[in-house]
């Protein structure tokens, strides 16, 4: 599996043949890509609704979509996309088979109004856990991926998703203000008990900037992979 941070919350992630592009938003000063530079995924997944996560989801909407069924509803309106997972969407607990990957939708704790005016919601915000095999029959050489989205630290991480959906890697908040801040990604990383954590979500505007390097001497028993913006990392 390849995770590819493009800055923010933006993540290209590959699963044998099958590529997935998380929250598109490339104006941010991480990466020097243009959206029209990005070949087009095979899925596109969104966590939520805000801007700083679907500004430029409309470059890619000849991709599958994968996002609860309302924020479905508003991209096939405002974006043209034509084709979801199931037709409409999926919710959280639900699990589905995306080409090689199977992504399974968690909670996420954080509000999501659709471009942040709050004129139009878009249910629930998620998380998503993505692995080479279906999480209810997956082995020890099973390679999982928890991308928690925009969160709070929540007790799900500890009881439900590092239990029972037991990820190598954790993409996490650092950026506080908004999400999680270095401290509690600390913690997360803890309950979460991974191999791997990815930061993201910080620097991109000034309420978030923060030292990434502050959140790897809170971790101890992870790795911190701080990655610079477009860089891969083989997981």
């Amino acid at each position: 599996m390849e995770l590819t941070w493009h800055g923010h919350s933006t993540w290209h992630v590959s699963v044998g043949d099958t590529d997935l592009l998380i929250d598109p938003f490339f104006d941010n000063p991480k990466t020097d890509l243009e959206p029209s530079e990005v070949d087009t995924p095979d899925y596109v997944l969104l966590t939520h609704g805000h801007a700083d996560h679907i500004a430029h989801a409309g470059e890619f909407s000849d991709a599958m979509l994968v996002a609860t069924p309302e924020l479905v509803s508003y991209c096939e309106e405002e974006f043209g996309f034509e084709d979801a997972v199931g037709g409409m969407g999926m919710n959280l607990g639900g699990t589905v088979e995306c080409g090689d990957a199977y992504v399974t939708m968690v909670r996420a704790d954080h509000t999501n109004g659709i471009m942040t005016e709050y004129d139009v919601d878009a249910g629930m915000p998620a998380g998503f856990v993505i692995s080479d095999e279906h999480p209810h029959d997956a082995g020890p050489d099973a390679t999982t991926v928890y991308n928690a989205g925009d969160t709070s630290l929540m007790s799900e991480m500890r009881d439900v998703i590092g239990e029972h959906l037991e990820p190598d890697a954790a993409i996490l908040p650092i950026g506080d203000h908004f999400t999680m801040g270095t401290q509690q990604a600390a913690i997360a990383t803890d309950w979460l008990d991974v191999d791997h954590v990815l930061p993201q979500h910080y620097d991109t505007f000034p309420p978030i900037e923060t030292d990434p390097e502050a959140f790897a001497e809170y971790v101890d028993d992870a790795e911190v992979h701080v990655l610079s913006g477009d860089e891969t990392f083989d997981l």
